[in-house]
């Protein structure tokens, strides 16, 4: 049975996520990290405040290195994967392990993507609003109410959507959804509009950093949110993250896709457990299994 390694995205963020690798050998990820960057962040893993880390760089830091963390202490046991997918920002996580990209060249690139998606946030405000219980089809009518001020943002599994623009535009198509027949909206806590065409501001600034940076074939496969279709080139890629940054995460065609390449067993690999719980959604009969700390790793040998 093929096995899938997956990555979390901007959300999953928790203070003192990276609190219990402290004493790992894997922690070496965050002294690199570090080196790297020029700049101090084991913070963001240790005691930080939720209200330092829900800022969008903070976020997407923390996020990457804490999922970083648990792919060293896990890859020499899983073996060859069949294929890798990130969430998002994930994607970035993703191409690291795959050895698309250094963990050092990795570390620039979420910097960079984190102030370029937080500076296109102020620069036009936008909010998301979660879509439950309804179909693509109904969350195309409800955006269709606010046409050219709200979009798609997530397909994320069966009956969870999630849709993006300025606030008015949120707010009039989280209406009209609850009238095309969706069961129920939750704004989401996030400070701007990502995957939609209010985050066209940050394409310059991330795709700068990424024609800067050395981008190697991976050593299996990895899914790309914007198209779900597998690659294993490296320049590709360039292209690929700048263009996802104004286009809707396609999760769950990823994971379709990772089924069609006969992946039966998922390993989620950082904070919480948000994709692999979008993963068991979408395939109620794949062997699931999360890791983000040290007392997670005895689960692994459910699949391998």
């Amino acid at each position: 049975m093929g096995l899938a390694v997956l990555f979390p995205g901007q959300g999953v963020q928790m203070p003192g996520m990276g609190c219990e690798w402290r004493r790992d050998p894997a922690w070496s990820v965050v002294d690199r990290a570090e080196a790297a960057l020029g700049t101090p962040l084991a913070p963001l893993l240790l005691d930080e405040s939720a209200e330092v880390l829900n800022r969008t760089r903070a976020a997407q830091l923390g996020v990457f290195l804490a999922s970083l963390l648990a792919w060293e202490a896990t890859k020499d046991r899983l073996g060859q994967p069949t294929a890798f997918a990130g969430h998002s920002l994930g994607q970035v996580t993703a191409l690291v392990a795959a050895g698309n990209v250094t963990l050092e060249d990795g570390v620039r690139l979420v910097d960079a993507r984190g102030r370029s998606t937080q500076q296109a946030a102020l620069a036009r405000p936008g909010r998301m609003v979660a879509l439950l219980g309804g179909s693509p089809d109904q969350v195309a009518q409800a955006c269709g109410a606010a046409e050219g001020e709200c979009w798609l943002a997530n397909d994320n599994a069966p009956g969870q959507l999630v849709v993006g623009g300025t606030p008015a535009g949120v707010a009039s198509t989280a209406r009209s959804a609850l009238d095309h027949g969706v069961r129920r909206t939750v704004a989401l806590n996030v400070e701007a509009a990502f995957h939609t065409p209010l985050m066209e501001d940050a394409c310059d600034g991330f795709g700068s950093a990424l024609e800067c940076v050395p981008l190697q074939g991976s050593m299996a496969p990895v899914v790309s949110n914007d198209d779900a279709v597998v690659y294993s080139d490296g320049d590709g890629w360039r292209q690929r993250l700048v263009r996802h940054l104004v286009s809707p995460v396609r999760w769950r065609q990823s994971i379709q896709t990772l089924v069609e390449l006969g992946v039966k067993k998922f390993v989620e690999l950082g904070p919480g457990s948000s994709v692999a719980g979008m993963a068991r959604r979408t395939v109620p009969s794949a062997l699931i299994v999360t890791v983000g700390t040290p007392a997670h790793l005895p689960a692994l040998s459910e699949v391998v």
